[in-house]
């Protein structure tokens, strides 16, 4: 039999390779077992597998030499039954070595047997045997199962409302392994630097389940806890980091970690199942909608195909800027959208979204000017901006293609009916959202309030506030949808330094 690190050391691939190929089938699950007087190793337990793995990793690599896909070498060489197919010799299983009695014994799962007959177990999110959770960036759970919050969290009975009161580091200490500050504090070095190290691109975050721009979005690290009566447990900490946060795994070194890295490469899996089962969650939020201004006027006036092209050009140039400042997706109605600024670790979510509103701006006037160009019309195109801020609960719409954020509450629409509110491109903002702005961010930001003097000359009054009924004629049929809001304390952002 062989050891992982040699097959490793003898064949030349990876041990992401290495997992990666059992995970699909084309290798057997290793056999488990003490290393007795290795001394190449202090480890309790290795995986080990016959020679004959060797001849089939030879013949992978043939099959990739002659230009084949990894799905076609699955199809080629793991019939449908899950046999893997015969190499120059027999592969043997680690069930086959220990004998029948390993191969369906009673203690052994139904779906486990069922697995076996059927094919080999492609690992999922809801399948995993080892402690798992989600974290925010921030460091606050957001899902997890039960093999973490019976073996690692305290065994709590359900995650608090508000997102302050879910830090991971606060569930460890009431846990098992809480006891010993020891174990307390490597834990917390290592969420710290999980914290630290943000998914994608530098300038934000990817979209739902992309990879990071990081030479591999998963990290891992070696980590030993000790149990209450001073025995030792190795871990191998897995860290796979996403738009909406970082999945977390405590892979036992115990049993191996076979499949967890095919899993986890399965990102857009990986993230849809969890996001599904993502509880409601009372959290602070910065809303921002825009609009289209004349959209029905514009719609009418363009080809229809060249209308779509434009809606496609603005949703397009934006994302990148949504990214930058750490925005998530809420929906996209038409030519509208939502966007949720959510609090980050290294800055101000409330400032981030005045930014992000900012620079959309900047983006939508470059914009006008290339179709004024292009059509030699004289419309100008505005996107019409509001913006709030509040505690709101937060929770996700979904179908089976499908994940929608959705935050409820007046929050949103305020903001919804600030974008109303708002002309020729402006952005409105409330006196709530401004007020969770520091000093410093404040004075980098131009705005308040338009009024007429006695002559009706229009005269800005900086840094000023009014309430919506003062700003317009809530008696007009126009402004009948704007008196929910009117007494609600707003101001213009005009720059931002």
């Amino acid at each position: 039999m062989l050891s992982s690190l040699e097959v490793m050391q003898q064949s030349g691939i990876s041990r992401a390779t290495l997992h990666n190929y059992i995970a699909l089938g084309l290798l057997p699950k290793p056999l488990v077992r003490n290393p007795g007087d290795d001394p190449s190793t202090r480890a309790r337990q290795i995986g080990y597998f016959p020679p004959e793995v060797l001849a089939r990793i030879e013949q992978i690599k043939s099959s990739k030499k002659q230009g084949m896909a990894m799905a076609d070498i699955v199809r080629l060489l793991v019939p449908v039954n899950g046999t893997v197919a015969a190499t120059a010799a027999p592969v043997q299983t680690a069930a086959d070595e220990a004998g029948p009695a390993a191969k369906a014994s009673p203690s052994t799962p139904a779906h486990a047997t069922a697995a076996a007959e059927t094919g080999p177990l492609r690992l999922t999110v809801d399948k995993l045997p080892c402690p798992a959770y989600m974290l925010n960036y921030k460091l606050e759970l957001s899902w997890y199962n039960e093999e973490a919050r019976i073996g690692l969290l305290g065994s709590f009975e359900k995650l608090p409302a508000d997102t302050k009161e879910r830090v991971v580091t606060d569930f460890f200490a009431m846990g098992r392994f809480g006891r010993s500050p020891q174990n307390c504090a490597a834990f917390l070095q290592l969420h710290q630097q999980m914290g630290r190290t943000r998914a994608p691109d530098a300038a934000g975050i990817p979209s739902l389940g992309a990879a990071a721009s990081h030479s591999s979005p998963i990290s891992d690290w070696p980590l030993t806890l000790t149990t209450p009566d001073g025995k030792e447990e190795h871990f191998r900490v897995y860290a796979s980091r996403f738009r909406e946060g970082i999945l977390v795994i405590f892979a036992s070194e115990a049993i191996g970690h076979g499949g967890l890295l095919g899993m986890l490469e399965r990102r857009d899996d990986v993230i849809r199942n969890l996001l599904k089962k993502r509880l409601p969650v009372l959290t602070d939020v910065a809303v921002m909608v825009a609009d289209l201004q004349s959209s029905v006027r514009i719609c009418s006036e363009l080809p229809p195909e060249e209308y779509f092209e434009l809606i496609n050009q603005i949703w397009a140039t934006m994302e990148p800027i949504f990214r930058r400042y750490y925005g998530t997706h809420g929906k996209h109605v038409g030519d509208g959208m939502v966007y949720y600024f959510f609090p980050q670790p290294d800055s101000n979510y409330v400032y981030n979204a005045l930014c992000c509103a900012n620079q959309i701006r900047d983006a939508m006037r470059k914009i006008s000017k290339e179709w004024q160009l292009r059509k030699n019309w004289l419309n100008d195109l505005y996107l019409n901006t509001g913006l709030n801020e509040g505690q709101e609960w937060l929770g996700v719409f979904h179908i089976e293609t499908k994940i929608e954020f959705t935050v409820l509450g007046d929050t949103i629409n305020h903001a919804g009916r600030l974008s109303d509110f708002a002309r020729q491109g402006a952005l409105w903002a409330t006196k709530n959202l401004m007020g969770k702005l520091s000093t410093e961010e404040r004075n980098k930001v131009r705005f308040g309030v338009r009024r007429q003097d006695q002559d009706r000359r229009e005269v800005f009054v900086k840094s000023t506030y009014s309430r919506v009924s003062e700003l317009i004629d809530l008696d007009s049929p126009r402004n009948e949808k704007m008196r929910d809001i009117a007494a609600l304390a707003v101001t213009e952002i005009v720059e931002i330094d």
